[in-house]
């Protein structure tokens, strides 16, 4: 989670530094497509406080309403994150594309968004190093995407995508810009705007399909399904594990229920015993897995019978 805030807030500093500057370079040289970068960085400004909130409502203790904790907070507030960057960054960007398509202003000078554009490519690509070589730490073996698909963090991947994002649309602007003053090409100031917002989509629906995967309530993965049962299965108290089911409440929070056929001589005392047992077993190897419910049944072959819960 550390590593997670250190590119949150080296995002936040890059886009703090450049958006004021990108709408003034914007201003004196009549580009929809600065404005576009302009708005681009102040949504993604607005989506590195929101992360951070979210981070901070996630760890708040559990109560009586929340008795799981407010884990969940992080993911509501990176589909927010997600949408805003599809209505605003992406909304306003293909509005500005369009209207400037229709209807060409005459560019002025040139010169202060090459500035701007110099320095946003700076600060940007120094904030995508950084949140790169974070997620590089923890992805282990795994490739980039699928990585990114099996990570329960967003906050991670969620400033990845944005800092790549930005500097693509960067270049988009910095090539359309050039291309405009030197063949005398006023629509394509409006194209790169349209370019960026098209982009900011693509990454918005990625992002948000992602961010509610893991508010609907992801799961564990199959090989620790596989190792739990192993565990519960080698007792000798126990004839099968019937279901496992789990989701994760925060990255570094899991919500685990076994429903296991016990053998049927069990006394209430040793099953009791046998049931904490398998519980700390658990746990002690998977620290992420915090509540453990057992739900003991009957085995019948194929029909088992639920009896009673144990949490």
């Amino acid at each position: 989670m550390a590593s997670s805030n250190k590119s949150i807030y080296a995002a936040l500093a890059a886009n703090l530094l450049i958006a004021l500057t990108k709408f003034v370079a914007g201003f004196f040289s009549n580009s929809a497509a600065m404005i576009a970068e302009g708005v681009h960085s102040v949504v993604d400004t607005a989506n590195q406080v929101l992360l951070l909130f979210g981070l901070r409502q996630s760890r708040k203790e559990p109560d009586a309403t929340h008795p799981f904790g407010y884990g969940k907070e992080l993911y509501f507030y990176s589909f927010i994150v997600s949408i805003l960057i599809f209505g605003l960054g992406g909304g306003v960007s293909m509005f500005q594309g369009i209207t400037h398509i229709m209807h060409p202003d005459k560019p002025g000078d040139p010169t202060w968004s090459y500035v701007v554009l110099g320095i946003s490519v700076i600060f940007e690509g120094s904030s995508f190093i950084i949140a790169a070589k974070e997620f590089n730490k923890l992805r282990g073996g795994l490739s980039w995407w699928r990585a990114i698909t099996k990570s329960k963090d967003p906050s991670t991947f969620l400033v990845l995508f944005e800092d790549s994002a930005a500097v693509i649309g960067l270049f988009i602007v910095a090539i359309c810009l050039y291309l405009g003053h030197t063949f005398h090409i006023d629509y394509l100031d409006g194209l790169a705007s349209l370019l960026v917002g098209i982009l900011l989509i693509c990454v918005s629906l990625i992002l948000a399909r992602e961010s509610r995967s893991l508010l609907m309530g992801e799961g564990i993965g199959t090989a620790t399904k596989q190792r739990i049962t192993e565990i519960v299965e080698q007792d000798k108290d126990v004839i099968k594990l019937m279901h496992i089911l789990s989701t994760y409440q925060s990255p570094n929070e899991i919500v685990l229920m076994l429903i296991i056929a016990f053998k049927t001589d069990l006394d209430v005392l040793s099953l009791d015993k046998t049931i904490v047992r398998l519980r700390n077993q658990i746990k002690d190897e998977y620290n992420l897995i915090h509540f453990v419910i057992i739900q003991p049944d009957t085995f019948l072959g194929k029909v088992s019978h639920n009896v009673q819960l144990y949490i």
